[in-house]
């Protein structure tokens, strides 16, 4: 029964798909009352940002869906034509390097719309720019470094069979 302590926690990330909704809406607004006078620049880091929310508003959604089905309790929708296919398919490795491989594709986009910025404004704020490229790379070695392991462990484990 413990294990239903958790599913509040999956009820917070309903509400973080909430919140990302609203700033997806606010920043549709935005975007919408300057689309006559909006630029090139402007148009290319308003799409990576939309991009930017899509990626994390996924993130939640394997973590919500792949953890409520692990850890809490099965969800009965196999029959259903809307299942996701990976659903009940993802374990925790499979979890592990979907979360980092869209880390890696946020942090990248954060890095391509400080770059864009830098493109624009001619500004170099080289202390942010350096921990941005730092942070992705993190990730990225951390992504490299996951999936070698689970190779590595599968192909141990069928060594072993």
């Amino acid at each position: 029964m413990a294990r239903w302590l958790a599913a509040p926690i999956y009820v917070g990330l309903i509400f973080c798909l909430l919140m990302l909704l609203v700033i997806l809406v606010k920043y549709l607004w935005l975007i919408s009352t300057r689309l006559l006078t909006i630029n090139v620049h402007d148009a290319v880091v308003a799409t990576l940002s939309f991009i930017d929310l899509a990626l994390i508003a996924n993130l939640i959604l394997i973590v919500l869906y792949t953890g409520y089905v692990s850890f809490v309790s099965r969800i009965n929708i196999e029959e259903h034509t809307d299942r996701p296919a990976w659903l009940g398919k993802v374990d925790f490795n499979g979890l592990k390097i979907k979360l980092f491989a869209s880390i890696v594709a946020i942090t990248g986009i954060e890095l391509l719309k400080a770059f864009m910025d830098l493109r624009e404004s001619g500004h170099v704020n080289e202390a942010a720019l350096r921990w941005l490229v730092t942070i992705h790379a993190v990730f990225l070695v951390t992504t490299v470094a996951s999936a070698l392991s689970q190779l590595l462990s599968e192909k141990a484990e069928r060594g072993s069979h």
